[in-house]
């Protein structure tokens, strides 16, 4: 009766009506994880009412939950103390900086500092006293379907933005207890002296799936969902000030076996700096750009005639990413447009490094707007690329309501192509209607020398609705031929395209082990603007999860493909024009995550442009205690076509061993037999701060295609970076 009573009021509370006054101390708490002893507590207001997401929504949380917040003239403090009855039980699965939170008992809170709905930060860690962050965008509107705290940046969500902070945590008898410090100057705010704030805590209980927060959330949402926040009265923000500069150096030392062999060692310098312009803005310089300590992309199969997508890693680039982002999503096969694509500056063709002279970063609020300017040049490589100039410049209008409108303008300059300059002009809207509703457009021009400036457009228009049991959108968009973003990402163009999904979620009551079915149904169909029908796709589903954390997904999906021009698919093997309506079932295992051994696999078994494949993807993952996790994943494909037939395999192997939670070992190992190369990336990583530190770095890559002979390269690279203050 308690549950009932209570959805029937989840709306109301939604809305903010839970409210909190902060606390200003002039005593600080002693930040070492210790929060029982520490008398600086003591007479703190309690928040210790929490309600559960999942299992069993509305319930409240099955374990005593205590958190405390206080402010200083420097620092925004939070504790928790997290009773737990079995302690012995409590579940650590990773211990490295901003490690994923799915499965591990954790506590993270949110803070809405301009209380817009729109931007804001996530701050967690679990018992081991990991630092997690993360920057919340567009309102935090990433659903339910993905992983809560997934690496990237989609869905309103980058958890690759990193910020110095820190967080102590206790284990004992009682549970764990954890303790954050925030400088107020790693954050942006209003001018205003006395503000309140949106706010919202989350407790993860790992072995129960149990997820809880202060303010409740619907099932459809995560708490990055800043409108489902509560409120934080009475702080009186300082006037921060915030320079910091991290220098690096640099020695590197490479080999290349192939026709010859080059052997070349260099050493070298940069600096990265960012500077508070007020409480709302923030500078960012860098010179001599070095990514050494990112880790190597992962190799993916490439069975289409599309390009692939391959992600951002680069931490400068992916801080303040969803300010940056306009385009169209792309459904199933990744995204369709991206206006600004920063993997364009730095990475040649075929992933060669191009070096970077340098540029700098703007963004934060100026009289209630987003703004965003970006300027990076890049450096000339011969016979891959000459020096190029990158410039963007973005605008965004938050208005009431989860409604923002916004435009976008870049430039690429190809300085060795006297007046070649690639232009693209963009607008972006989302207009909120009610709680559950949103319809959100798109629409961008490209100026190209040598293009008509005819068709040289593109845009996109979606409804959806989101609501407890069912998520719905349907959307159009239309790319002309000469649409060219040469700064950005364009799948394909000169195409119309439909989507349209249905989402259902349904929690029985209790029967058979069952948490949550979700059948579904999505459909993307894309057309020439002649009206070829290019690719169409339906996808017809239903997820069965389960309280143990067992899933199973059960699908099939009706294909069809239209060919214009014959392509290669594998050596030898053709797939020629014409139109293919091909069927495949579908099937996904995934085990409990939070557990030491867990296991996924997705496989798909049916037609494949007039042929028959068969796709097996198993992953096993293995974890000891809290230091040492391992996955080793093997995506498969035997494919049989009337031209020929062939198999794809593609393994991956990632060690990680944590000596500490700021200094660890990870080792990246792949083999490709499509292209026919094995690749290791080893990482030695000693965290001072949240960017800086001490890299050990070894690549080799080794190509066995024999083409024009066999080749091998080999890189090490040994990086230090320092954090200074100026006003600590």
């Amino acid at each position: 009766m308690f549950r009932i009573i209570f959805l029937l009021f989840i709306p109301s509370l939604i809305l903010g009506q839970l409210t909190t006054s902060a606390i200003k101390t002039n005593v600080e708490p002693n930040i070492d994880g210790d929060v029982i002893n520490d008398p600086v507590w003591n007479n703190v207001e309690e928040i210790s009412t929490f309600y559960q997401k999942t299992p069993d929504e509305g319930d409240y949380i099955s374990e005593k939950t205590v958190v405390k917040v206080l402010y200083s003239e420097k620092y925004f403090f939070v504790s928790v103390v997290a009773y737990d009855n079995s302690p012995d039980e409590i579940i650590i699965s990773d211990t490295r900086r901003d490690a994923s939170l799915n499965n591990s008992d954790s506590f993270s809170f949110i803070i809405d500092t301009f209380k817009d709905f729109q931007t804001g930060y996530l701050f967690g860690t679990n018992p081991a006293g990991i630092e997690f962050d993360a920057q919340i965008t567009g309102g935090g509107e990433g659903g339910s379907t993905s992983r809560r705290f997934s690496i990237g940046s989609g869905g309103g969500f980058n958890v690759n933005w990193d910020a110095v902070w820190e967080v102590k945590t206790e284990k004992g008898d009682y549970g764990w207890s954890a303790e954050f410090a925030i400088p107020f100057k790693t954050l942006r705010y209003k001018k205003d002296k006395n503000q309140s704030w949106g706010i919202n805590f989350e407790r993860v209980i790992a072995r129960r799936k149990e997820e809880a927060h202060w303010s409740p959330i619907s099932r459809q949402f995560t708490m990055n969902r800043l409108l489902s926040a509560g409120t934080i009265e009475n702080i009186n923000v300082p006037n921060s000030r915030n320079t910091k500069i991290m220098p690096y150096i640099l020695s590197q030392k490479n080999n290349i076996i192939d026709e010859t062999t080059t052997n070349s060692e260099d050493s070298n310098f940069g600096m990265d700096a960012k500077v508070s312009i007020g409480s709302s803005m923030t500078l960012d310089l860098t010179y001599n750009t070095d990514f050494a300590q990112v880790e190597a992309d992962e190799q993916q199969i490439n069975l289409d005639r599309f390009s692939l997508f391959f992600p951002e890693k680069r931490a400068f680039f992916l801080e303040n990413a969803g300010l940056f982002s306009v385009g169209s999503g792309g459904g199933y096969s990744g995204p369709d447009i991206e206006m600004f694509f920063s993997r364009r500056i730095g990475v040649g063709t075929d992933g060669i490094p191009v070096p970077i002279i340098g540029g700098g970063r703007l963004t934060g609020t100026l009289s209630g707007m987003k703004v965003g300017i970006l300027s990076m040049v890049t450096d000339e490589v011969k016979n891959v690329t000459d020096q190029n100039n990158y410039s963007v410049f973005r605008l965004k209008k938050e208005l009431p309501n989860r409604t923002h409108i916004g435009g976008m303008y870049t430039a690429l300059d190809h300085k060795g192509h006297d007046g070649y300059i690639n232009q693209s002009y963009a607008i972006d809207a989302q207009l909120g209607i009610g709680e559950l509703n949103k319809i959100i457009a798109f629409a961008g021009l490209t100026d190209t020398p040598g293009l008509k400036k005819e068709n040289a457009y593109a845009f996109r228009l979606e409804g959806a609705r989101d609501t407890k049991a069912i998520s719905s959108s349907v959307s159009y968009a239309e790319v002309g031929a000469n649409f060219n973003p040469e700064m950005g990402y364009l799948k394909r163009d000169n195409y119309r395209k439909w989507s349209a999904r249905i989402f259902t979620r349904i929690r029985p009551e209790n029967k058979f082990g069952l948490l949550e079915l979700r059948p579904h149904i999505n459909y993307d169909g894309y057309w020439k603007l002649n009206g070829f029908h290019e690719s169409g796709r339906w996808h017809i589903d239903n997820h069965w999860e389960f309280r143990s954390g067992f899933e199973i997904h059960t699908g099939i999906n009706l294909v069809k493909e239209g060919v214009l021009e014959t392509f290669e698919v594998s050596d030898g093997v053709n797939i020629e024009n014409g139109s293919y309506d091909d069927k495949e079932a579908q099937i996904m295992i995934m085990t409990n995550r939070s557990k030491p051994i867990s296991f996924s696999s997705m496989n798909r078994f049916g037609g494949f442009f007039g042929g028959n494949r068969i796709n097996m993807t198993p992953t096993i993952r293995f974890r000891y205690k809290d230091r040492f996790t391992s996955e080793f994943s093997y995506n498969y494909n035997k494919v049989e076509l009337k031209n020929g037939k062939f198999t794809t395999r593609l393994i991956r192997s990632r060690l990680t061993y944590a000596i500490t939670a700021k200094t660890y070992i990870q080792t990246l190992l792949q083999y490709n037999n499509q292209s026919d190369q094995w690749s290791m990336n080893w990482r030695f990583i000693w965290q001072q701060s949240a960017a800086t530190g001490l890299y050990l770095v070894y690549n080799q890559t080794q190509d066995y295609d024999g083409i024009p002979i066999n080749k091998s390269t080999k890189s090490f690279a040994l990086k230090y970076s320092y954090l200074f203050d100026a006003f600590n």
